[in-house]
């Protein structure tokens, strides 16, 4: 990979506009905020309705921004020129994007530094929206954070500095997201620490080998094959646990409905009952599966809440020929 040096001599005094989101971008503004970093502004979404009220929500960037007396934007468009206007007014030098949308080139390209983003995976591996998720349904045994400064296309932008952790057997996307959250608030914290003091070098991103994709999740990448093997199938579940959820058609008798599993335990063992049929006893409820079982242990029947099978079965009548589908 070909380096880029950027290094000078002199430290700088920045001027830093903030971008993000979901709870996954707190943590890196906490920690600039934390090490008396001048944050100048936070852009981030507009309120969005929420809940049976449809209430207008503040996202967590927000919120936090607030508390801390710094200056929000929550533009619809990043293109409009009031939006870019208001921008420049903040007299930015450097640009943290974490979990946001993709920037125009007259946003990314405004502040004297640069403008880096932190991305949830070891780039260029997983490029795009779900790279937690993704990791962990392809069965990774290790994933990290990586910044790296913004360009025209997406998650391609030469690197700064990268951070591994390894990805447990039985971790979820839940438990690794908050893990990344807070390797990734240090990324940033040294990301910017070299910025500040002129030491970057950065990497090009190899375009060679198979690149990995982390695409957009929808429903329909959620839905069980029951065909697939079992430790596929753990790591779709593990993957998608505990947003949005690995889900099934479930046939009960002649009811059939859907639930979502959040929580299994696996079973290699013979057997010859076909994929999907469901064994159930009083305490425990299981799924046949190409080379053994799926101990289920938390799921969500449709219309109810999440819980534990155990409490689940207390009150569900389960047919001789249950099964998922």
């Amino acid at each position: 990979m070909k380096k880029i040096n950027m290094s000078e001599s002199k430290k700088r005094e920045l001027r830093i506009v903030y971008m993000g989101t979901p709870d996954f971008a707190v943590a890196g503004l906490k920690s600039l905020l934390e090490h008396n970093y001048h944050v100048v502004g936070v852009i981030t979404a507009p309120d969005r309705p929420a809940g049976r009220g449809q209430q207008l929500r503040e996202s967590a960037i927000k919120q936090f921004a607030l508390k801390n007396n710094i200056k929000v934007l929550q533009p619809t468009n990043l293109k409009a020129q009031e939006f870019v206007e208001e921008l420049k007014s903040l007299k930015a030098n450097l640009q943290v994007v974490v979990a946001f949308r993709m920037l125009p080139k007259v946003v990314w390209q405004m502040p004297e530094y640069g403008t880096f983003n932190l991305h949830a995976s070891l780039l260029p591996q997983y490029r795009g929206a779900a790279p937690i998720n993704w990791a962990i349904i392809n069965g990774e045994e290790e994933t990290g954070v990586t910044t790296f400064f913004i360009d025209e296309k997406i998650d391609t932008g030469a690197m700064i500095l990268q951070e591994k952790i390894k990805i447990g057997s039985t971790t979820t996307a839940g438990e690794l997201h908050d893990q990344l959250m807070q390797l990734g608030a240090n990324a940033i914290l040294s990301t910017v620490k070299q910025i500040e003091n002129n030491t970057v070098s950065t990497t090009l991103q190899s375009e060679k080998g198979e690149l990995k994709p982390a695409h957009k999740i929808h429903k329909d990448t959620c839905k069980i094959d029951w065909s697939w093997p079992l430790e596929k199938i753990y790591n779709h579940i593990r993957g998608l646990s505990p947003y949005p959820a690995a889900w099934t058609a479930f046939e009960n008798g002649d009811v059939l409905t859907t639930l979502k599993i959040f929580s299994v335990e696996k079973e290699l063992k013979d057997h010859n009952h076909p994929n999907g049929v469901l064994i159930g006893s009083k305490k425990s409820l299981k799924v046949a599966v190409a080379d053994g079982y799926l101990n289920l242990l938390e799921i969500q029947l449709a219309g109810k809440k999440r819980m534990k099978v155990s409490q689940i079965l207390n009150g569900l009548s389960l047919a001789e020929n249950a099964k998922f589908c």
